[in-house]
């Protein structure tokens, strides 16, 4: 049994709980607007590892205070890559422990794996286009998602004529487009098309709810434990 702090008690925060109940963990301390001064190197002490599921603007310093704690801590915001490269290079140094993924659904991650094969396979002929489609709820805050930037680097390493993404209406050859659509209450779906002149080929993954991405992330609290340094998907689900 682990016991978890939850920093981010909205929607994610309760699908983490749930699953994290269901499998036998405790609940010590869960952090939200309401109590923002709770989050204390004392109540984070109480927990064996955190789980942050915030904003960009805040991400930051919710971690940082995790790592002065020395609590281990994984992080499902996106959002905020500049100061997240900072804080993977400290846990690299195998002081502290962090787990940080763009996004924690095994489906995804399969999805991430199989853009890459295809990519390999589009770079022998050069004739496709590549472009990427996200959809995803009104309340999301950062566009494009952290998952659509993950899979335009995936394309990108793969394919010598692109260096990057570009988020429409901009537009340039060299990078990959990306459109970010928000509506309603999608949990989360990302497209990618490979287009020519002759077919095109899709492929696709819609989230169905937000349980998955919760349920990959009490798995990387588990995994974690007992652990130091920086880990990611790759570490957890060994899919290589």
């Amino acid at each position: 049994m682990l016991k978890i702090a939850i920093i981010g008690y909205g929607k994610m925060g309760h699908q983490v709980e749930s699953v994290a109940t269901e499998r036998g963990h405790k609940i010590v301390l869960t952090i939200d607007n309401n109590n923002l001064n709770d989050l204390t190197t004392e109540n984070l002490k109480m927990a064996d590892v955190a789980i942050e599921f915030t904003s960009p603007e805040t991400a930051y310093k919710n971690v940082k205070k995790c790592f002065e704690a020395g609590i281990p801590v994984v992080c499902g915001t996106t959002g905020w890559n500049n100061q997240l490269e900072e804080l993977i290079k400290v846990a690299q140094k195998g002081e502290n422990t962090f787990f940080y993924a763009s996004n924690f659904s095994i489906g995804v991650n399969i999805f991430f794996k199989i853009t890459r094969y295809a990519s390999t396979l589009i770079e022998r002929f050069g004739s496709y286009s590549p472009e990427i489609t996200e959809i995803h709820h009104t309340q999301k805050i950062d566009a494009p998602s952290g998952t659509a930037i993950s899979i335009a680097n995936i394309l990108a390493d793969e394919l010598s004529n692109y260096n990057g993404w570009t988020l429409k209406p901009e537009t340039s050859d060299e990078k990959i487009p990306i459109e970010a659509i928000r509506e309603g209450t999608v949990p989360g779906t990302h497209i990618v098309n490979f287009n020519s002149e002759i077919d095109s080929i899709t492929l696709k993954h819609e989230a169905k709810s937000r349980r998955g991405f919760a349920f990959g992330a009490v798995m990387a609290a588990e995994f974690i434990h007992g652990r130091k340094g920086f880990f990611n998907m790759d570490d957890l689900l060994k899919l290589d």
